[in-house]
């Protein structure tokens, strides 16, 4: 069993030529950011990204499922992480489609 460091570096690697990459740890699972975008969760070693039209058109055969109990947001399960070409389209159209990140008051 992939302990969740190593799954999380996983991540990060598999993901890294897409851009900049920081996963965050969040209420017992982690948050995964690309420039600065979240688009998805780590829990119990298991990727969720977050449904965009590129996601849903992308994964369409992948699991739909909740990142965690009493979560409101149905995720893609991902975990095609060798398929580099995937993930950067993924990744770039996911990008793309998300809301820029909130300005943090000062």
């Amino acid at each position: 069993m992939i302990i969740e460091n190593e799954f999380n570096e996983y991540v990060r690697e598999a993901f890294s030529a897409a851009g900049d990459i920081v996963i965050k740890s969040m209420m017992g699972g982690f948050l995964v950011y690309l420039n600065d975008k979240l688009i998805g969760d780590i829990c119990d070693n298991e990727l969720f990204l977050k449904r965009t039209p590129t996601s849903d058109r992308l994964l369409a055969d992948s699991e739909l499922r909740y990142p965690y109990e009493g979560s409101k947001t149905l995720m893609h399960v991902f975990d095609r992480f060798e398929d580099t070409e995937l993930v950067l389209e993924l990744l770039d159209g996911m990008y793309a489609e998300l809301p820029a990140p909130k300005k943090k008051k000062k």
